[in-house]
């Protein structure tokens, strides 16, 4: 796995690497430290599994180049790491479309976990700090977002991270029909991937309740 952590504090650098490489050995770790030298390690292929990025940077605002990076970059997994977690910033941060936002006070098992969940397509915030449109609470109506019933129980496992298979296992579906509902997701909310489909609903501020299970064809 390839992680680009985007911070220019050589102490938070070295403590980022050193965790990363105890939490598993198989991770590369590259760094940039400013927003141009990012810009160009992300137009060289192939692109890094997750970017974690400190929003105190020389050259331009944090909250702009999330923005920036998300226009470019729209499917890469990125984290946001920062010193700085009331409510108003992680509520930012996801808006502009972040999938997660962990503090630089955590632990290493907390920074593992939510990197897995990010990685699985989902969204991660401090259990202090959790905001309105972070996923696990009431989801807005189905028709809403222009979705039938089942699509919306589709969405619901989609958003968890689960792939076709298991969905189709747990709504007793076809693979074929699991396939139309997700293209259909796709289209309603005009992204292309799993990963923009978490991204826009975060931006909508639309929130997931628990996925159902079991229903019959």
């Amino acid at each position: 796995m390839n992680i680009l952590i985007v911070d220019d504090h050589p102490l938070i650098l070295q403590a980022l690497q050193r965790v990363l490489g105890e939490l598993d050995l198989t991770i590369n770790v590259s760094q940039t430290r400013d927003a141009a030298s990012t810009f160009e390690v992300l137009a060289r292929p192939p692109l890094p599994h997750l970017l974690l990025l400190d929003l105190t940077l020389p050259g331009m605002d944090g909250f702009t180049l999330l923005a920036e990076l998300r226009r470019r970059w729209p499917a890469l997994p990125l984290l946001v790491l920062s010193a700085i977690h009331d409510r108003q910033t992680v509520e930012r941060a996801l808006d502009l479309g972040a999938m997660g936002f962990i503090p630089k006070t955590v632990n290493a098992r907390i920074l593992k976990d939510a990197m897995k969940l990010v990685l699985s397509g989902r969204v991660y915030a401090p259990h202090d700090v959790q905001p309105d449109n972070v996923f696990g609470l009431r989801v807005t109506r189905p028709e809403q977002l222009g979705l039938t019933v089942r699509q919306s129980d589709v969405l619901k496992l989609l958003v968890q991270g689960k792939p076709n298979k298991l969905i189709c296992r747990d709504l007793r579906l076809s693979e074929g029909t699991v396939k139309v509902h997700v293209s259909a997701i796709l289209r309603a909310l005009n992204v292309h991937t799993r990963t923009q489909v978490v991204i826009e609903l975060a931006r909508r501020g639309v929130r997931i309740d628990a996925p159902p299970t079991m229903h019959a064809r």
